[in-house]
């Protein structure tokens, strides 16, 4: 189904409905995936103002009843079994609407920037890797994908445009290579039907996918400014709110496991800021949807030069700092880790591959229960000092460290004078012995601590490690002092 086909469905669908006596978001309807075993909203509108409607479930022959308010509005909750289908949902308010098709099983909300918009088919010049395999690969018809059309707008809206089509070779072109292949990931493991509804848009602040109420403390500190409602169009797309309004807020109540995130690349010259914007909107996002502190799990950024760079450090990797720290301070977060993943001269890195494996590794093992899959690589734990050595003692390499296929020149020593010179890197089980003919006192290290690297080292299970450093002698912008 080429672009033109999905607009004129999608358009087909929203006439019907606004035809019908009973009208749905465009996220309810036909081929739709619910989540299983839970309370999920459903709601829409009526032209029977003040009476009553029923709707009714196939799965258990259970039928609710709801009362329809005097401006037509009508919302409840319904109860899903566990995973299968196809279903169906009869809503009756004397006219009576059928959605069909309809499928059980765990449904996933993927959103932020230009690499979670990312599609299969990548941007021109910019390739998704073994994006010929995956499309080839197209053919489990357990996989559903929502791509919400882009749309800023000045103030909250209860629906959206998009239409759920089966993940075949065609529907998956456009899509987030990102979420579909975390879908793929799941339904080989889980075997139930898999549902992935992407709302990103690229070159997009984090402010853009806030809410009012979440933004306002911030705005004050903020380049970006509320604007009047009246005066955001849909291509506004870094008008604060303007994305959360269009292309988060219809969704609000519909029944997801947890939250894909990729964004930070157009806010990573300020990771003090982004350090508290990002647990403010994943805090709203939550309270907003009722369900719990649900699973939000997201992308570190992949190491990039950029043109702008002049800093004593990079910005970069400061803020790839504050990424990973906020996994820790942030309640059921989990983030994947790209060092190892990044491309110096282009911002879209073609290896979506690993980035959706890492993220489906972090749910199976944290949500899922299969606690045998390993999900994060080696990471900094503490150091011990000895003369002009310094040994890093990780964690999350139980059974060691991959060795470097070359030497590795990823890690840097200082003395107290705060210069730091490339070390030799030795690896020992778990550790690593870090040693500089030009640094007789060694007082502090670093590894793949630059705006541009490519991380080298892994655990046994083939997982990276984050870049980090033992010392916090730089942090104007985000700092440990």
């Amino acid at each position: 189904m080429n672009k033109i086909t999905a607009i004129l469905i999608c358009f087909l669908l929203t006439s019907q409905l606004a035809n019908a006596k009973i009208t749905l978001p465009n996220f309810f309807s036909n081929g739709m995936v619910l989540q299983q075993q839970t309370q999920t909203g459903i709601w829409g509108k009526s032209n029977k103002a003040a009476k009553q409607l029923s709707i009714t479930t196939s799965w258990d022959k259970k039928t609710y009843t709801v009362k329809i308010d005097e401006s037509g509005s009508w919302k409840t909750k319904i109860s899903t079994p566990k995973a299968g289908g196809p279903f169906s949902i009869i809503i009756n308010d004397g006219d009576e609407t059928t959605l069909s098709d309809v499928w059980i099983g765990e449904v996933w909300l993927v959103s932020g920037q230009s690499n979670m918009e990312m599609p299969v088919q990548g941007f021109k010049g910019q390739p998704v890797l073994n994006s010929a395999e995956i499309f080839k690969n197209a053919t489990n018809k357990k996989i559903s994908v929502f791509r919400t059309i882009k749309d800023a707008k000045g103030a909250p809206v209860a629906n959206m445009r998009g239409a759920w089509q089966v993940a075949d070779s065609s529907a998956i072109r456009l899509f987030s290579a990102i979420g579909y292949l975390f879908a793929v990931e799941l339904q080989q493991k889980l075997n139930v039907p898999i549902g992935i509804i992407q709302s990103a848009w690229g070159g997009t602040s984090i402010t853009s996918w806030m809410s009012a109420e979440s933004f306002k403390p911030f705005e004050k500190e903020n380049r970006y400014k509320l604007k009047h409602p009246d005066s955001v169009k849909k291509t506004d797309r870094n008008a604060p709110t303007a994305l959360f309004n269009g292309m988060i807020n219809p969704l609000v109540g519909y029944g997801i496991k947890g939250v894909l995130w990729y964004q930070g690349e157009h806010n990573h010259r300020e990771p003090e800021l982004y350090a508290k914007m990002f647990p403010a909107m994943i805090a709203d996002w939550r309270k907003r949807w009722g369900i719990g502190e649900f699973p939000f799990y997201y992308v570190q950024l992949a190491p990039h030069e950029s043109v702008k760079d002049g800093e004593q450090i990079s910005l970069s990797a400061v803020f790839r700092e504050m990424q990973y720290d906020a996994q820790f301070s942030i309640p059921n977060t989990g983030m994947s880790v790209t060092l190892d993943a990044g491309e110096q001269k282009i911002i879209h890195p073609a290896n979506k591959p690993a980035v959706a494996k890492r993220l489906a590794a972090i749910a199976l093992n944290k949500i899922y229960g299969f606690k045998d899959v390993v999900y994060a690589g080696p990471s900094y734990k503490n150091h011990t000092i000895s003369g002009a050595q310094l040994v890093l003692h990780l964690d999350n390499a139980i059974k060691g460290l991959k060795p470097f296929a070359a030497p590795s020149n990823n890690f840097e020593i200082a003395g107290a004078d705060k210069i730091f010179y490339p070390a030799n890197a030795q690896i020992k089980g778990n550790s690593i012995v870090l040693q500089s003919d030009k640094v007789k006192k060694t007082v502090a290290a670093r590894y793949g601590f630059k705006m541009w690297v490519t991380g080298d080292l892994y655990n046994v299970e083939g997982y990276p490690a984050s870049s980090f450093r033992t010392d916090d002698w730089f942090a104007p912008q985000y700092g440990k002092n």
